[in-house]
């Protein structure tokens, strides 16, 4: 059983986080997003220009009809730019489509990218997003009847964000769009959880977006009574006077972890239990329950099979309302609280890039993982002194104001994840860290004397852009490994039509290629090109390529050729006249006697197909010579390994037993043959020896 170094078992429940994207204000990226916790960015600015009129809108009185009470938020830039290209998307489709529509496309591809895992993996990918407002169908309405075309009704149709993403990726499993208020997108990440215990998806992609494109929400914010009038979220502060509205959103990949084990993906951390309620009844539909809080956070915890006191940090809802932030304080308290130790460490994330709204939950998510990915936890902002309504000694809570270390790194470092809708639906999530036991290190081949980089993009604009981003990344990290990158790039990057390669000794020869191909000049070691649909074939070659130690380099090097080659070499073992991996490697016996020869060949071509597979590499058409006709055949399905490796001895010791030793005294080609069994259509050429 996999476990933690601390001693937590792995759960057969426990689903890995493996991949991350988000797009926040001055935050693109997850890597940007965490310099900005650390460091404790507030990314709230004036509302640009471009927007709205903020002086137009604004006035301090929160009662003043149709106006706002706040001139600040978290934006984004540039909401309107999109590669529709890049998605095969035509120019009026995309002018079409809601933003939120384009920037979960966006977000969705990055997750992948970021977990090393093509979309186009086997299985069934779900997808869930969270997303409650939609802005850019009123600015369509205002245009009037003309502006309506038959791209409206799926630009414009908020279901449609989860289903553009399964369209676009070609993902078949659940897809659906969830709103249930704010708390929206940690919801969605709820039910991709679920569709992955049930077996219903083998992937889940979870998220939410929000853009404010229009001040006529924030109107609304104001007369609701949530906005803060100096744009800054007080979260737990005494100044708490209301939450800044936010942008962007966020995405993560799941898989259940031990499948993320199987496949080798990097983990950030595992989400142990999750649970959703409602308030129900209560004073108004509004107004927050701390009994249905603290029952939902219980919820999860027990499906977590965690103690309170396990818990190490909670990211709040935290909105930084007079009314919400109290609420939250006694549910959080009562549950998780400890007065009597070490307080339970809390913050929002909310305090740096502001209320995302409907994408609010999966940014305090992506905000955790990181945290206890990077093993540290960011400061929340905005906090001087304790509303005089939650008393945080007695509750056992304490904000954590600066960056450090987690209360107890020795041990399993679990945190909780909150966010409740405005309706009254609340969503908690248990996350966990994975440090699987160490394996004995293994030596490491000789590096390679040269290493491929490619590089592939829908242009030739986007591909000298994505070498000069490359570029850049390996110069800011010196320490980055090139065989590390050249396989990352060759294994887990989608193949697009426009391709460059970058073949270098070194990693300064291999950043000058990439900033040669990003000016579009010539450089050595470089080629560049458009791929064309067309068909791979593999030769298997036959009597006569064998040499003495065939095979022991790429044993060494890659234990999928070493596995495959050491079964074959083991069912040879007592039918071909001796231990046939020894004769190849050079020991007891000789290679070039025709019942070794044929053995060996078999042997290793079957193994090299086996590592060429195993790399994603699967061709259409097989063609074999001698010995290699049967090794074509067999890897194509004509033959079982047993039979194939019956017919290749008995062959090898009657040609053997003939004059000469078995020396070639004829040539015969017959017809191709089709057979079934890689791919849609596999052709085996047989030349017979």
């Amino acid at each position: 059983m996999n476990q933690f170094d601390s001693g937590h078992p792995a759960r057969r429940t426990d689903i890995a986080v493996v991949g991350l994207s988000c797009r926040l204000p001055q935050a693109p990226d997850p890597a940007s997003f965490w310099r900005l916790l650390r460091d404790g960015v507030d990314a709230v600015t004036d509302v640009p220009g471009q927007r709205w009129n903020a002086a137009a809108w604004h006035d301090e009185d929160p009662a003043a009809p149709g106006k706002l009470i706040s001139r600040r938020g978290g934006f984004l830039p540039a909401v309107d730019l999109f590669d529709a290209d890049f998605f095969g998307i035509s120019p009026r489709e995309a002018a079409a489509m809601d933003p939120q529509q384009r920037l979960a496309l966006e977000l969705a591809w990055e997750a992948f990218e970021d977990a090393g895992i093509l979309p186009s993996a086997p299985g069934r990918t779900g997808v869930f997003f969270g997303a409650i407002y939609d802005d850019y169908a009123t600015l369509v309405d205002r245009a009037g009847p003309t502006a309506i075309t038959q791209h409206t009704v799926t630009g414009l149709n908020r279901g449609m964000i989860a289903n553009r993403v399964s369209y676009a990726l070609g993902l078949t499993g659940p897809s659906l769009t969830v709103d249930s208020a704010q708390s929206s997108s940690l919801v969605a990440l709820h039910l991709a959880v679920e569709s992955l215990l049930r077996g219903e998806s083998d992937l889940a992609l979870a998220g939410g977006v929000n853009l404010n494109l229009l001040p006529e929400n924030t109107v609304g914010a104001t007369k609701l009574g949530g906005l803060s009038p100096d744009g800054r979220c007080h979260t737990f502060d005494a100044r708490a006077n209301g939450y800044v509205r936010g942008e962007g959103g966020g995405t993560v990949l799941l898989r259940p972890l031990a499948a993320a084990i199987a496949h080798g993906d990097p983990v950030y951390c595992v989400i142990r239990g999750s649970a959703v309620n409602n308030d129900g009844s209560g004073d108004s539909l509004t107004t927050p329950a701390a009994d249905a809080q603290r029952e939902v956070l219980r919820l999860a915890r027990e499906r977590a099979e965690v103690a309170p006191r396990e818990v190490q940090y909670v990211e709040l809802h935290g909105t930084g309302t007079r009314l919400g932030d109290p609420v939250e304080a006694a549910a959080l308290g009562a549950e998780l609280g400890r007065p009597d130790g070490e307080p339970l460490r809390v913050g929002s994330a909310k305090t740096n890039v502001g209320h995302l709204e409907g994408g609010a939950g999966i940014v305090g998510l992506i905000k955790t993982a990181l945290a206890i990915h990077r093993r540290q936890l960011p400061p929340s902002l905005h906090f001087n002194s304790p509303n005089p309504r939650i008393p945080l000694a007695a509750l056992g809570l304490r904000i954590q104001r600066e960056p450090g270390d987690w209360p107890h790194p020795d041990r399993p470092l679990i945190a909780g994840v909150s966010s409740f809708g405005l309706g009254g639906t609340n969503c908690h999530v248990i996350l966990a860290d994975h440090r699987p036991r160490r394996e004995p290190a293994t030596a490491r081949p000789a590096p390679a004397p040269a290493v491929p980089w490619l590089l592939s993009a829908r242009s030739e604009e986007a591909l000298r852009a994505q070498a000069a981003r490359l570029a850049g990344h390996v110069r800011r990290h010196p320490g980055l490994d090139a065989e590390d990158i050249g396989f990352s790039l060759a294994t887990t990057r989608t193949a697009l039509e426009h391709r460059a390669v970058v073949v270098a000794e070194d990693r300064a020869t291999a950043v000058r290629g990439l900033s040669a191909i990003a000016d579009g000049t010539v450089a050595t070691g470089v080629v560049r090109g458009e791929a064309t649909a067309g068909k791979l074939a593999m030769m298997f070659s036959g009597q006569g390529a064998q040499r003495v130690g065939m095979g022991r380099e790429l044993c060494g090097a890659f234990p999928v050729f070493a596995g495959a080659f050491d079964e074959v070499c083991g069912r040879f073992d007592g039918c071909a006249g001796g231990p046939l991996r020894e004769v190849v490697f050079g020991g007891p016996g000789s290679l070039d006697e025709t019942a070794f020869t044929q053995a060996g060949l078999f042997a290793f071509e079957v193994a090299l197909f086996r590592l060429m597979v195993s790399w994603g590499v699967r061709p259409d058409f097989l063609l074999g010579h001698s010995v290699g006709e049967v090794a074509a055949a067999h890897v194509a399905g004509v033959f079982s390994l047993d039979d194939a490796v019956a017919l290749v001895a008995a062959r090898g010791r009657l040609m053997q037993a003939l004059p000469g030793g078995g020396a070639m005294v004829a040539v015969e080609a017959s017809e191709a043959e089709v057979v079934p069994g890689l791919g849609d259509r596999v052709a085996v050429a047989a030349v017979n020896g």
